[in-house]
């Protein structure tokens, strides 16, 4: 590289969908088939916004901040399995769609009937996941039929924003449940 030219970012091509929901970069991973990219439809009509389906470039843009971009290529388009290539900007309009985003968050989509089985409900430990060395945090939601998976990814967020606040909601029930216990066996 010659002298006072720019290093390039180091970078990583990602499978999933990337959105921008409630202000967060968000990168929807999980298998072919899982139901993806009807998600990001479901959330592109409850106002949130596509920046990139089936794969998403990571940036390393800062020491502690990846981006997420939309290959040229695909650029505004979601493909919807029954429906084919839609073109989000062209359906729904310029603010739909996002060239870019920070990555905050993953949302790692899974089939109940493997997920459940090993589910603890009252789990405390935060999960992340390791890209281009960067710990992001990260939340599996278990995919079956009936269950709203656009709410779900939106409560997500908005958990995770709590947590970022420094509020724990499991934690928090844990505490009370705690002093319950030791209130009800100062009574016996």
């Amino acid at each position: 590289m010659k002298p006072g030219l720019a290093q390039p970012a180091e970078s990583a091509s990602m499978h999933g969908v990337f959105m921008e929901v409630q202000g967060f970069g968000v990168l929807i991973k999980g298998e072919a088939g899982i139901g993806k990219s009807e998600l990001a439809l479901e959330l592109i009509t409850r106002g949130h916004r596509l920046v990139a389906d089936d794969i998403t470039d990571i940036y390393l843009i800062a020491s502690d901040r990846l981006e997420g971009r939309c290959p040229p290529l695909l650029q505004d388009f979601l493909e919807v399995r029954g429906l084919g290539i839609l073109n989000v900007r062209e359906l729904f309009g310029d603010i739909a769609v996002k060239p870019t985003k920070p990555l905050d968050f993953i949302v790692q989509l899974e089939k109940a009937e493997i997920l459940l089985p090993t589910l603890d409900r009252l789990k405390i430990k935060v999960q992340s996941e390791k890209i281009l060395g960067i710990k992001i945090p990260k939340v599996v939601i278990p995919v079956a039929a009936g269950r709203n998976l656009a709410v779900l990814v939106e409560v997500a967020v908005r958990n995770h924003i709590l947590r970022i606040r420094g509020v724990d909601s499991t934690r928090q029930f844990m505490q009370r449940q705690r002093r319950e216990l030791k209130r009800n066996a100062g009574e016996t």
